[in-house]
């Protein structure tokens, strides 16, 4: 039988069962108790040599800062930080405090948020990070509180619209970057205040895939045309968002193409190229397990339901993600039911996966929710006094 379309080294399957990092999953869950979160360590690492291989085939002068709010687990932070050439995105104060515990450097870390308070300044200014400042208001901030200091600008090249998730640009306003039309009011601020502007840093959605690919690059065009406005340009900060496969019909970026799309508008510039690969590097590295606790058909409609919520796993009702489920102890079996995964919060919304096609399932086997490393935990809730989920990295 042809293995599934998800199964790689690190997550396939061995005489039916599902494994992960070479562990039967259902005996994890049964060791460790479910809901839980199982983090292959050493996809993580290759994804990101698999991102920085493709930069340096295609000749970019990068660097990659992974992005902290993806996964924070410190097995997965200490096999980052071992690599050595790995800094971190950082998008919050807390964030950065974890960051420096985790045994980076000041120096190392690029800090890009927005809608920035006094009290965020007071945390993050006292450090020699990379700040990258969204809006004119946060500059006047900045720039009345540290005179003379190096910064980037966080901009919205306001080009795109993409099938996943548009957080950051295309034809609807939104709170991030600076536009266009702001961008020489914002040099002129920064003048004003002796800033020095080093970079322009910008980030377009996530979880985009390959055919998001053309608007990707008309976005990197975009911030190359504003980058030459800037006279000690040292860097160009292409933000992360590079998505993953997540069911069958997916087609993932090529990352040479991704590569090559950098080169033509960057190396121009002769600039370092930052990528802030955050969902991209775990995604995949990671699964969450769940047990099935019953199985009913309502309407026509056949649930199966099991023991979380989404307030453990929010990233299908907060995203909308297609999800792919397995049964672990019969992982390449063929279908034989569709079904949608109810949680147990008491709200109607709680499905964790929907259009689920999965063997018959048993009151207490073990499903896998595939793809689940970035994010999850991070997004987590007590609603309806429930608890969050366990973590494991292998």
């Amino acid at each position: 039988m042809a293995s599934p379309w998800w199964s790689r080294d690190g997550l396939e399957v061995r005489d039916g069962r599902l494994h992960i990092a070479g562990h039967d999953a259902e005996e994890i869950a049964h060791e460790h108790g479910t809901p839980l979160y199982v983090y292959d360590s050493c996809r993580v690492e290759i994804n990101l040599r698999r991102l920085a291989d493709a930069l340096e085939r295609a000749g970019v002068r990068h660097r990659l800062l992974f992005a902290f709010k993806a996964n924070r687990h410190p097995a997965i932070l200490s096999r980052i930080r071992k690599m050595g050439n790995v800094g971190i995105d950082a998008c919050s104060p807390n964030e950065v405090s974890a960051a420096l515990e985790a045994g980076w450097q000041a120096e190392e870390i690029s800090y890009t948020g927005t809608s920035l308070s006094r009290q965020d300044l007071d945390q993050i200014l006292p450090h020699p990070l990379q700040l990258n400042i969204d809006s004119l208001s946060a500059l006047e901030k900045v720039g009345s509180r540290c005179p003379g200091r190096t910064i980037g600008l966080r901009i919205n090249p306001g080009v795109g619209e993409y099938s996943a998730t548009p957080t950051a640009s295309g034809t609807k306003p939104t709170k991030f970057g600076i536009y266009p039309d702001q961008f020489e009011q914002a040099l002129e601020v920064a003048r004003r205040h002796e800033l020095h502007v080093r970079g322009i840093h910008f980030h377009m959605g996530s979880g985009w895939l390959h055919d998001e690919l053309p608007v990707f690059h008309a976005a990197v065009c975009r911030a190359a045309e504003m980058a030459r406005r800037i006279t000690e340009l040292e860097y160009v900060n292409v933000g992360g968002g590079i998505g993953v496969r997540l069911v069958e019909s997916h087609r993932a970026p090529d990352l040479d193409a991704y590569a090559e799309g950098l080169a033509k508008h960057l190396n121009p510039l002769h600039t370092t190229v930052l990528c802030e690969p955050g969902d991209f590097a775990v995604r995949d590295g990671g699964v969450f397990l769940v047990e099935a606790v019953g199985v009913d058909v309502k309407g026509g409609t056949t649930f199966v339901g099991v023991a979380a919520g989404f307030n453990a796993f929010a990233i299908p009702v907060l995203y909308q993600d297609p999800q792919e489920v397995v049964l672990c102890r019969a992982a390449d079996a063929p279908p034989a039911l569709t079904c949608a995964l109810a949680g147990h919060i008491n709200e109607a919304t709680d499905l964790l996966a929907d259009e689920c096609r999965l063997p018959e399932v048993r009151e207490g086997d073990i499903l896998a929710l595939l793809n689940a490393g970035g994010y999850g935990p991070g997004l987590a809730s007590h609603h309806c006094s429930r608890p969050h989920a366990a973590r494991l990295a292998l």
